[in-house]
Formats: C-alpha cells, sequence, structure tokens
C-alpha cells in the first residue's frame, strides 16, 4: 500500500480509523524552523467534529504527539512524526456488514487489491478519518512557509453545498485581503449560511448525505515556483488534493469554463506600475505553463456525498455472491464540505512548500 508523497518533501500517513492510532511523518524539512504546536491544535480543531452540530457524533480529541524531529521548540531537520491516538471508536458497527460491499466506498476494491487483510473498520486505511495527520503535516508546512516565505498566506473558503452556492466573484485583491467571518464555516457572502445549514439537514433527514466544493487559495506566493510538464504547480497540488478521499474534481483559476471562453477573455492582460508586475484579471489563478506568476494560486475542490448513509442501498454480500439489501449504521457526516477546508489547505501547504524547496535548495 503506498501512502507515501515524495518529491523534495516527503509525506507518509499512517495507520487505520478504529486502529490504535493514525499520524504522519515529515521527511526534508529544513533544521532550525520554530513550530508553535497551538496553531497545529488550532487547524486540527477545524478539522474536527467537536462543536460541530452537523458533523459525525463521533468525536475524537485529536491531539498530536510530536515523537520526533522536534527538539526545543524547532525542527532538527530530521523526520518529524505526529501521532493521533484514535480513542472514540466502536466497531461492533461494521461487523455485521463486514462481506457486504457498501457503495461507494472502497470495500470492494480494497477487497481485490489486499486480498481482504485490509481493516475494513470504518473504512480502515480509506478513511476520512486519515485526514487528521493530513491537516497536521500541512500546519508544520504552513509554519515553514511562513518562516521561508514571509506574507504567503494560505485560506479558503466554501462555495457551494448541495443546491446552495456561494456565487460571489473575487477579484486578486479580494484574494489578498480575505478574511472569513467564520473560519469553522468559511463563506464570501455570510449570509449563504443558514441555506447551506437548511440543506444538510433536509438532507440528514432523509438518510441522505451532500457534496459539495471548496476553493482554496494562497496568496503571496513568489512567482517562479513549479516546473512545466510533470513538476507543474497544478500537477503537485493535483496528486495531493486528490489524496483526500472524497474528492473527485480539481480545477484551477477559470478551471472548466475555460472551455466556452474565448481566448481574448481568457489571457490574463499584463500590468506594471513600474516595479512589479502583475496580470489585470487571474483567470489562469496564478500560473502559467505550470509556473507561478506571483497572482495569488486560486482552485477548486469538489467532493461527492459522504457514501456512508442510512437510508437502503442494493449491494453484494461477497461470502455468498448474491445481491442483497445494506442499511448502514454507524456514525457519519451527512456532509464533509464542512470540515474539509482545513484539509484542502494542508494540502496545498505541504505542495508549495515542495516547490518552494525545489526552487531554493536546502533552505534555512
Amino acid at each position: 500500500m503506498s501512502s507515501f508523497w515524495q518529491n523534495h518533501i516527503k509525506l507518509s500517513v499512517f495507520g487505520e480509523s478504529h486502529g490504535p492510532a493514525i499520524g504522519a511523518t515529515l521527511d526534508g524539512l529544513p533544521a532550525g524552523v520554530p513550530i508553535d504546536e497551538t496553531l497545529i491544535e488550532e487547524e486540527m480543531k477545524r478539522r474536527a467534529a467537536s462543536g460541530k452540530a452537523l458533523a459525525t457524533p463521533r468525536k475524537e480529541a485529536d491531539r498530536v504527539e510530536i515523537v520526533s524531529g522536534l527538539f526545543n521548540g524547532r525542527t532538527t531537520g530530521t523526520p518529524l512524526t505526529g501521532i493521533i491516538r484514535n480513542g472514540n471508536t466502536r466497531s461492533g458497527d461494521y461487523a455485521r456488514t463486514k462481506d457486504l460491499m457498501r457503495p461507494g466506498h472502497a470495500d470492494y476494491t480494497a477487497k481485490l487489491r489486499y486480498g481482504g487483510y485490509s481493516d475494513y473498520r470504518g473504512g480502515g486505511h480509506f478513511s476520512g478519518r486519515l485526514t487528521a495527520p493530513l491537516v497536521f503535516a500541512g500546519s508544520v508546512c504552513k509554519q515553514v512557509l511562513a518562516a521561508e516565505c514571509p506574507g504567503l498566506v494560505i485560506s479558503s473558503r466554501i462555495v457551494s453545498i448541495g443546491r446552495v452556492f456561494d456565487d460571489t466573484t473575487l477579484t486578486p485583491e479580494d484574494y489578498e485581503t480575505f478574511h472569513a467571518a467564520d473560519p469553522m464555516f468559511p463563506l464570501a457572502d455570510e449570509t449563504k449560511k443558514e441555506a447551506m445549514l437548511a440543506e444538510i439537514k433536509e438532507t440528514a433527514l432523509e438518510e441522505d448525505s451532500v457534496g459539495g466544493v471548496i476553493e482554496g487559495f494562497a496568496t503571496g506566493v513568489p512567482g517562479g515556483l513549479g516546473s512545466p510538464m510533470f513538476d507543474g504547480v497544478e500537477s503537485v497540488l493535483a496528486s495531493l488534493l486528490y489524496a483526500i478521499p472524497a474528492v473527485k474534481g480539481v480545477s484551477f483559476g477559470a478551471g472548466f469554463d475555460f472551455a466556452t471562453m474565448r481566448g481574448s477573455l481568457a489571457n490574463d492582460a499584463f500590468v506594471t506600475d513600474g516595479k512589479t508586475v502583475r496580470t489585470r484579471t487571474n483567470h489562469n489563478g496564478g500560473i502559467n505553463g505550470g509556473i507561478t506568476n506571483a497572482m495569488p494560486i486560486v482552485f477548486r475542490v469538489a467532493f461527492k456525498p459522504t457514501p456512508s448513509i442510512a437510508k437502503t442501498q442494493r449491494t453484494v454480500n461477497l461470502a455468498e455472491m448474491t445481491e442483497t439489501d445494506i442499511h448502514i449504521k454507524g456514525r457519519h457526516d451527512p456532509c464533509i464540505v464542512l470540515r474539509a477546508a482545513p484539509v484542502v489547505e494542508a494540502a496545498c501547504a505541504v505542495g508549495l512548500l515542495d516547490l518552494l524547496v525545489e526552487m531554493k535548495g536546502v533552505m534555512s
């Protein structure tokens, strides 16, 4: 099983949803960078279900124990590993359906790939629970980026949940000054919050789930990061974003809207104040030819609805090779978008740090 992302920064994620612990190891970090563990806690709280009325009833402390790579509050330059203990598991919910392939899940493909030896409880290593270590890793990378590239800020906002859209158009300047009134529910248009919550509640009452779209963006990014072809900024970030469970679509800048635009509109005209070069618009999301142009990097990530739903579905019993009904019990989010913003930011942070290391070589 490959849960190892390797470029200039190496990231390994380990553990299972109902195992004793999950965690992540980061290798390739520079030595001597101060790491504030309270900032890690804040990011973990953004992802956690605690305090979120419409999140899964499974509440975990998600306290990170950093067991290597940090000494006297600074990175040592050796692999940095954080462990998150699982405490609130309820594995019995999964025993009765272990032979029933849950629609939308990786149960069947895991059987094909690992011959039935993978941990099926709570989705095992395929679970959204594994986004917690990614948020830990991303929080560390955010702090290294802040030290090495002052002014670089990574943020995100919810664009849609189900049929409710925050269709606010942001200018490049808006991204640079964006500040969500509620970091736990980041929106450009706060008036959309109640309608989005109502959409989730209605879906949950119908024993169903709903997906949505998150827009991530990074400002203060230096120009010149990335390479053409296989190591382009889009390629690096997309490889990390698609590692997030339930992500089914990633686009940059205008994305699929480019298909209906004319070149005269799609092109971003260059302007200058005599000192710096910018583009008047940012349809290309801060990237040309796989390389950053110093404009805000903007991308969108589509999340499918949570596959675990209470509504009865049809499936196959692999032990008997018969078709049957499945009624999934357990504790699940009716909409994982509510907890996904810090995960999207974390993936972006890992990718941008990797690109920065590539450009600068060994950092301070």
